[in-house]
């Protein structure tokens, strides 16, 4: 089994930055929690085996949990039925800025997989072989998934600021 204090240390250096990925992912505070617990449970069930890359590995679990809850029908009935009572804490929690809830709003539009692709690259700041190796797919794949995901939010945020006048 694995050793208690070394994965608490784990948890405890990496909670928030996992719990702002699932965040990201899952564009909900409850959600993201269960994202990130549900993950870090699996990856104590494979502790021993993880090595050095112990974080990279949770991320992958928590893009591959989402992907599958997102494709789920009674999953994303629950996400769309109404707004969770910490929406409005969430939005002020994540910053000042005006255009940040159109970012996020922008970013939840996107399919799933892209996504991911976008908040590996570029708000956990992973490389494109980092991603690759986190969702299990090619260099290739990631750079096709990013390219066509920022067409998609330049598309978005013009069409907001036309909207906004």
């Amino acid at each position: 089994m694995a050793d208690g204090s070394e994965y608490d240390a784990f948890v405890e250096a990496s909670w928030h930055r996992l719990l702002r990925t699932a965040y990201l992912l899952a564009r909900d505070w409850g959600a993201a929690e269960d994202l990130v617990q549900t993950a870090l449970l699996k990856a104590w069930q494979a502790w021993p085996r993880l090595g050095d890359e112990r974080e990279a590995y949770v991320r992958k679990i928590m893009v591959n949990l989402h992907v599958s809850w997102w494709r789920r029908r009674w999953r994303r009935a629950e996400l769309t039925s109404g707004s969770p009572p910490d929406q409005a804490q969430a939005a002020d929690h994540m910053g000042q800025a005006d255009d940040r809830e159109l970012v996020w709003q922008a970013l939840g539009r996107l399919p799933a997989r892209q996504r991911a692709v976008i908040v590996l690259r570029f708000f956990e700041d992973l490389s494109e072989a980092q991603t690759a190796a986190t969702l299990g797919c090619s260099v290739g794949t990631v750079k096709s998934q990013a390219s066509r995901a920022l067409a998609k939010l330049r598309v978005d945020k013009s069409f907001a600021y036309d909207r906004r006048g």
